[in-house]
């Protein structure tokens, strides 16, 4: 067999190049399978399990363990850790003549009996067609894909047959070792024709034909095994890059005090880290063999007997979380309880470190005279730089053609542990004027242009489609545009690609409100960003942001067609917001670029109000 290895960044792995997508090779597509090939025979994936995350898998409800996915590395001229990946689609088309050759890169093993196939490439046979002589062929850009996460092979000869009455066309049996299929191109039609008995099929331009999938066919290409029942429901034919084929459904969650500032090294941290060490201590038939088992330990960690003691103590007492559980409910809430607090650089083990200029900030507003500048800077009550952040992501599994079954990582849902990353990064965070906020929303007009897009993503969520855990309300939508307008404003003015920069919003209303945004950067390396975003959370350099921000939000080079849509984008959930000033790149925004609208922000006629309007005392007594 020859490899062909392709590199890949350990953020796409998870999303982009995660189990189930199809993704472009140098000289192939191919289809990534799922975690139980991803280790080599004998590899225990547990030894990459990332610790000191209880409280996100707790919160995000996942009852498996969190491991890294396996880095590659070269060993003896060979590469260890590699991600597996079976080439597909397995048809083939020569472009000068149409032919249609299933896998033609697979060779006939000499001397088998049973003509099995082998997975050995064969350079000819994959580049040649042996109808015309042509040398490029290339692998038919369409895939069969079932809303149960099932992807296959379209079924050509099935497809060319179908529907037809004539006797000869209907006895017509495939057979995959000749190359009797044509597939051919008149204008924006494709026609796929049988030259043994001259049945043929017309598929359409754009929307492809909606099929059954195929009785006994794999549920995955890379698995031996149909589905155990017969999918009820019709199967698409799409192209490989229709965002229906493969969608990764990941959780994000920060790692926040008291799991964040964890001392490594220590005698609690290195027990905690060894299920062997605690084995051997559990496990001890009487007291005299507890004893012996724990002065091992002390020998082998170097320290006291006492020590052992205390820590499998902390450990049996639920360290370090100490029997905490969290619900989805509270983990932004903490993690926003988290942010407005002070935490100190402690050691290089602290993975949550905030410094606030929250004092700064107000005391620049009181040096600004009155204006826009000076009511920018009273719609904020908090600014701290977040100068070190641990997120992780976490892959629950994929979807495929817009439907709401997730298949697991591991396809059969039986696997112990999920692929994870831990994010290093760093980011800006701060949070609106709770009282300005409440003046500001209590607008009747602000509340039902709030709940059109309420109603919408109602109706959005009852045609199946997954929900985002959210409250729409005035101030969500507020924030959310406003978070993408500053993401713009950091790609424009500060040198920051939009899509390496994520958001993260905490809005909430009732006993303990919060109007908070965290704009931040995080990558799987320990270096994150180098500093370089922290530093735009200085109050005079943010204070500039905040009112390019402010300013953009005003005029749009596509209005005023933009501002005065009553509803666009996915299930028009986006109403003053589109590509020239509001949306961001996919991977930028929480929730896939809707609940977007300028008008929250900069106010809109003929009763919707500008935010910045209650920052201004003139103004708010009139919103008053």
């Amino acid at each position: 067999m020859t490899e062909e290895y392709v590199p890949v960044r350990l953020s796409h792995l998870l999303r982009d190049c995660s189990v189930g997508a199809v993704v472009r090779g140098p000289d192939s597509l191919m289809v990534v399978q799922d975690i139980h090939t991803w280790d080599r025979p004998g590899a225990d994936p547990l030894e990459r399990e990332i610790r000191y995350v209880d409280r996100v898998r707790s919160a995000l409800g996942i009852d498996r363990v969190l491991c890294a996915p396996p880095r590659s590395v070269k060993q003896g001229g060979m590469v260890i850790g590699w991600v597996p990946a079976l080439r597909f689609p397995t048809w083939m088309r020569c472009l000068r003549c149409g032919s249609m050759h299933h896998a033609p890169w697979r060779a006939r093993r000499a001397g088998d009996d049973n003509r099995r196939l082998a997975e050995t490439r064969s350079a000819g046979a994959a580049g040649e067609c042996g109808d015309c002589g042509g040398d490029r062929l290339e692998q038919t850009p369409w895939v069969l894909v079932h809303e149960d996460g099932y992807l296959a092979d379209i079924p050509w000869h099935d497809l060319a047959h179908r529907g037809s009455r004539n006797p000869k066309q209907r006895q017509c049996r495939p057979d995959r070792t000749q190359s009797y299929l044509r597939l051919e191109e008149t204008g924006t039609d494709r026609i796929v024709r049988c030259t043994r008995c001259g049945s043929d099929a017309r598929l359409p331009s754009g929307a492809l034909p909606r099929i059954r999938f195929p009785p006994g066919t794999w549920q995955q290409p890379w698995m031996r095994e149909p589905p155990a029942q017969a999918p009820e429901t019709l199967a698409l034919l799409l192209e490989i890059n229709d965002v229906r084929v493969h969608s990764a459904s990941t959780r994000t969650a920060l790692v926040i005090p008291p799991e964040s500032r964890i001392r490594r090294g220590t005698v609690t941290d290195r027990l905690y880290g060894s299920a062997r060490s605690q084995r051997s201590i559990r496990n001890a038939k009487n007291r005299l063999a507890r004893e012996s088992a724990i002065k091992r330990l002390a020998r082998e960690y170097r320290c006291t007997p006492g020590e052992i003691e205390e820590a499998i103590a902390a450990i049996d007492g639920g360290y370090p979380l100490h029997g905490r559980t969290f619900t989805a409910g509270d983990l932004l809430a903490d993690e926003y309880r988290a942010l407005i607090e002070a935490i100190p650089d402690l050691g290089e083990d602290e993975d949550f470190v905030t410094e606030h200029h929250t004092q700064d900030w107000k005391a620049l507003g009181d040096m600004l005279g009155a204006g826009g500048t000076r009511r920018a800077v009273n719609a904020v009550s908090r600014l701290a730089a977040v100068n070190r952040l641990k997120e992780i992501m976490v892959l629950e599994g994929f979807q495929r053609a817009g439907g709401e079954q997730i298949t697991p990582p591991d396809v059969t849902g039986e696997s112990q542990w999920l692929p994870a990353l831990e994010l290093y990064g760093e980011g800006i965070f701060f949070t609106l004027d709770e009282a300005l906020l409440q003046r500001w929303e209590g607008r009747d007009a602000l509340q039902e242009r709030a709940q059109a897009f309420s109603r919408r993503y109602v109706k959005r969520a009852g045609q199946g489609i997954p929900e985002f855990d959210v409250e729409i309300s005035p101030r969500f939508l507020l924030c959310h545009t406003l978070a993408h307008l500053l993401i713009r404003q950091l790609d424009a003015e500060a040198g920051y690609p939009a899509a390496s920069l994520k958001e993260r919003i905490y809005c909430a209303t009732g006993k303990e409100p919060m109007a908070g945004i965290l704009i931040y950067v995080a990558v799987a390396d320990e270096e994150g960003s180098l500093g370089g975003l922290m530093e735009l959370a200085r109050p005079e350099r943010f204070l500039r942001l905040l009112i390019g921000a402010f300013e953009a939000a005003v005029w749009c080079s596509l209005d005023p067609v933009c501002s005065e849509q009553e509803g666009h984008g996915p299930d028009l959930l986006n109403r003053a917001a589109c590509h020239a000033c509001a949306l961001v790149p996919e991977t930028s925004c929480a929730y896939g670029n809707v609940l977007l609208d300028r008008g929250f922000v900069k106010g809109a006629a003929p009763d919707v109000p500008a935010f910045l309007d209650a920052a201004d005392p003139d103004a708010a007594e009139a919103l008053a």
